[in-house]
């Protein structure tokens, strides 16, 4: 059975705490292939307005690019409004039926599972997969939710906090790959 990662997000900007999830998945869950997928509008930070698409597909471009087992889905852009798992998940299921499907997720989400939308049809779908954030101790996932915790070598690094650093002058380069920090301060990104 092929084994597909699920990997969505704001991606704003993608951080090395995010290549460190996909290659502890890529690598634990032995996936055949890990699809990134950028949302539109997280329903969880409503009042976000995250970069442009087109910058958050170049920054995810520059990250991942070159990989064979890793590849952007812009779905979630394409369809615009609020991003919701379900809806992806369903996708995937009709053009992957006989895959086992996982998705990705922040360990801060974990308990919010249930608050999904859709949660019971969600949790029947797709398999979650998450790395505990440094010092933190793994929670059970809740029920009905299949998930398991990620080894990986967690990192304790937010998209917020690399924001704020642009936009404060500070640096911010050991935080992302190197071609992303250059592409942020090309496009001047987050300067304001």
């Amino acid at each position: 059975m092929t084994q597909i990662g699920i990997f969505g997000g704001t991606f704003d900007p993608v951080h090395n705490g995010h290549l460190m999830l996909a290659q502890a998945a890529l690598t634990e869950l032995s996936l055949d292939h890990l699809y990134l997928i950028p949302a539109a509008q997280s329903p969880f930070k409503p009042d976000d307005k995250p970069a442009g698409n087109g910058a958050r597909i170049e920054l995810l471009g520059l990250a991942f690019g070159g990989r064979d087992d890793c590849e952007i889905d812009q779905q979630e852009l394409q369809r615009g409004g609020t991003s919701y798992t379900i809806d992806t998940i369903r996708d995937y299921t009709e053009r992957h039926p006989n895959a086992s499907l996982t998705c990705l997720i922040g360990a801060d989400h974990v308990p919010t599972l249930p608050q999904w939308r859709e949660a019971n049809t969600l949790a029947a779908l797709a398999n979650f997969a998450a790395v505990p954030r440094p010092g933190k101790t793994p929670t059970n996932f809740p029920a009905p939710f299949r998930g398991q915790w990620l080894r990986g070598a967690p990192i304790d690094v937010a998209a917020s906090n690399i924001r704020a650093r642009v936009r404060e002058g500070r640096d911010f380069k050991h935080l992302v790959p190197a071609p992303v920090a250059g592409a942020i301060c090309e496009l001047k990104l987050y300067a304001h």
